[in-house]
């Protein structure tokens, strides 16, 4: 464990250095008419400019960040299956998480949440939705599912957030929603069903279903909600405050569930498994790929970088069937072709008349 919030300290150290100063796409994109040692870079032909290079090979490394960063979380759901092989408590294991992940945040941030307490309680009610929908239900469902249903069907579930949000954020009046969108979320809708019902009417028709499919879509939702909310407002606190104090949150809420799980006889026995899976759910998930993805969003932007979060599923899904030998079966490839297509027309903006 010393080792862990070793290693864990000198990566947070590097990602707060990289908040004081970061590099952002509007700096890419400044403009100069003097060539000498720049080259030239922009989005399309009518907003081209001249920037260092050394600023556009970043980009490279910033594809490296989000690609790893992408590789971890898809390691989640790995090691989460494994996890429910050698009897590991879902709760429990998001318990000690969220407990390690904020002992490690807690130096790099207290001084800052201390110094912004009073915006902290003033958004109390916030934070607290923030909290139950992320740290506290989430990562708890996703243990939980894996229990029960494949990797395969739960990452392919869960890669269809980014449109969940459009939906979670219509209903919630935080966006409007264009056609295009509609479209997308019906059909990434018709996918996950295809999934949880493996394209066979008579289980839909006898709500026959899957117990861990279906909390896999209340984890689903859970975390489109908690994403939806969290564009609503501008934060004043930093990407690493932020996350601190989300944890601190919703490890309150993770508390009693601990608890309850362990008078229900479902206890952890400390052991070389159990700490190779907290070792790697604290310190790749939880940290590694957070920072990662503020590097890379720092360095490209979140619109090209959130194209990685679509590799997840595929990452996943490569690693179960070569681990654990699960079959990519036809109702897979069903659902993925129905909840890709909605991804893509998510995207698809109506151009102006």
């Amino acid at each position: 464990m010393v080792l862990l919030i070793l290693a864990a300290s000198i990566i947070v150290c590097s990602a707060s250095a990289e908040e004081n100063n970061p590099v952002t796409t509007e700096r890419l994109l400044e403009g100069t008419d003097n060539t000498n040692g720049w080259t030239m870079y922009g989005g399309n032909y009518g907003n081209w400019r001249y920037s260092p290079r050394e600023d556009i090979n970043k980009n490279n490394v910033a594809y490296v960040f989000l690609f790893f960063a992408a590789l971890f979380w898809s390691g989640n759901f790995l090691v989460g299956k494994f996890a429910s092989q050698y009897e590991v408590p879902p709760f429990s294991l998001n318990f000690y998480r969220w407990l390690f992940a904020w002992l490690i945040l807690a130096p790099f941030t207290m001084q800052e949440i201390l110094k912004k307490r009073s915006y902290i309680l003033e958004n109390y009610t916030y934070y607290t939705v923030l909290r139950i929908t992320s740290v506290t239900i989430f990562n708890s469902i996703v243990y939980y599912s894996l229990n029960f249903t494949q990797v395969i069907s739960g990452v392919f579930m869960i890669s269809t957030i980014p449109v969940m949000i459009i939906f979670i954020s219509s209903i919630l009046k935080i966006e409007k929603t264009n056609t295009f969108q509609v479209l997308g979320v019906a059909c990434s809708f018709i996918g996950v069903v295809l999934i949880i019902t493996k394209a066979n009417l008579g289980i839909l028709l006898n709500l026959d279903f899957n117990k861990g499919d279906i909390t896999m879509v209340f984890g689903m939702l859970s975390w489109a909600t908690y994403s939806a909310l969290l564009k609503k407002k501008k934060h004043e606190l930093s990407q690493l405050g932020l996350l601190e104090v989300v944890i601190s949150f919703g490890f309150i809420f993770l508390i009693p569930i601990y608890f309850i799980e362990y008078q229900m006889g479902y206890r952890i026995i400390l052991n070389q498994n159990f700490y190779i899976i907290l070792f790697y759910v604290v310190l790749f998930p939880g940290l590694i790929s957070f920072i990662f993805w503020i590097k890379g969003v720092a360095l490209i932007g979140a619109n090209r970088a959130g194209i990685f979060l679509h590799m997840m599923p595929i990452l996943s899904a490569i690693m179960a069937m070569i681990i654990f030998n699960e079959k990519f079966m036809f109702y897979h490839m069903l659902g993925a072709i129905f909840i890709l297509t909605g991804i893509l027309l998510s995207n698809r903006k109506i151009k102006n008349a």
